[in-house]
């Protein structure tokens, strides 16, 4: 008997929320675009390989003083200055938009999830904001049987494979932030389906699929005018298995580059870097040192991400509602 998640897990959840919450959609001022690529436990033959495509947008002439698509305030003057936390005050009510396409391959396993996003921003008190969003979509599973081996070449199992349908996928959160913490909850998969095989007996209950639910938080905290931390933590809760939690610590250089580590509870600890290249690109990566017994046969897991900003009005070098 073997028990794990069925969604991919990333190091760097904390560039790209998005991937695990949908209320994180159009937070920030631009639109925001996200590729990755994910080698889990490179070595083993089979390991698991994800990459996805990420991209949402904000839409609110009204939002930060004044979105990407509006008239800039202050005589031009960009509102995310120096003095951005202690002026911050909460967005103006806004809608988001997005889109994400995830593929994930392990073994014979192979997983593919698009889904559309929506989220809606409004501030709460004037210093804190609070966004619901939704992801809808559709998951496609495919079981390679040409890789596995039977005892018996004919077992009926082979006979109630679904290896080639498209099933809907639903996904709900919150995020609540503000100019130097946030807080977010979300579950994903919420749809029971099932998976491979279809039939009338009580072993199809082993094939469902089951949420999976995401409790996150950060904070930042800065140590000078260039030099701030952010301590980020994330639980995930996902029946049967146990609750596990990864915490992440990052530390940025004048929001032009940063580096930071992560320890995964029973499974890795991590080092992150990365560099904002301009107010367009920035790339990072992260490497997981597997403290698992899977560490005697593993080199380890990589993994690397490049965001695009687009429509950066006021030429952010990176993000400040997300961090």
């Amino acid at each position: 008997m073997v028990n794990a998640q069925q969604k991919p897990q990333y190091t760097q959840y904390v560039l790209n929320n998005f991937l695990l919450n949908p209320a994180v959609t159009g937070i920030e001022n631009y639109t925001d675009v996200k590729f990755g690529y994910r080698s889990q436990w490179s070595g083993i033959d089979g390991a698991p390989v994800t990459a996805f495509a990420t991209i949402n947008a904000p839409i609110g002439t009204a939002f930060t003083q004044g979105d990407a698509a509006g008239l800039e305030p202050m005589g031009g003057e960009s509102p995310y200055s120096r003095l951005y936390t202690s002026d911050y005050r909460a967005a103006e009510p806004h809608h988001g938009v997005g889109f994400m396409l995830v593929t994930d391959k392990a073994g014979p396993i192979d997983q593919t999830n698009v889904a559309a996003t929506y989220a809606y921003h409004l501030g709460i008190t004037s210093k804190l904001n609070l966004a619901v969003g939704v992801s809808a979509g559709a998951n496609h599973l495919h079981l390679n049987t040409s890789q596995l081996t039977f005892e018996n070449p004919n077992d009926p199992v082979l006979n109630y494979l679904e290896n080639n349908k498209w099933k809907p996928d639903l996904g709900l959160g919150l995020w609540a932030y503000s100019a130097n913490y946030y807080f977010g909850v979300s579950a994903q998969q919420i749809l029971p389906q099932t998976q491979y095989i279809s039939t009338s007996t009580n072993n199809a209950n082993i094939n469902k699929t089951v949420p999976h639910y995401f409790v996150t938080a950060g904070v930042r905290l800065y140590l000078s005018d260039d030099v701030s931390i952010l301590p980020s933590a994330l639980l995930k809760f996902i029946d049967p298995l146990p609750a596990t939690f990864d915490i992440n610590v990052k530390m940025s250089f004048r929001e032009r580059f940063w580096f930071g580590g992560s320890y995964r509870r029973n499974d890795s600890f991590g080092v992150l870097a990365g560099f904002n290249l301009s107010s367009l690109i920035n790339v990072s990566y992260a490497y997981d040192a597997t403290t698992s017994p899977l560490r005697t046969v593993s080199n380890g897991s990589h993994e690397l991400v490049l965001g695009i900003l687009l429509n950066n009005k006021y030429k952010l070098t990176g993000p400040q509602h997300g961090w």
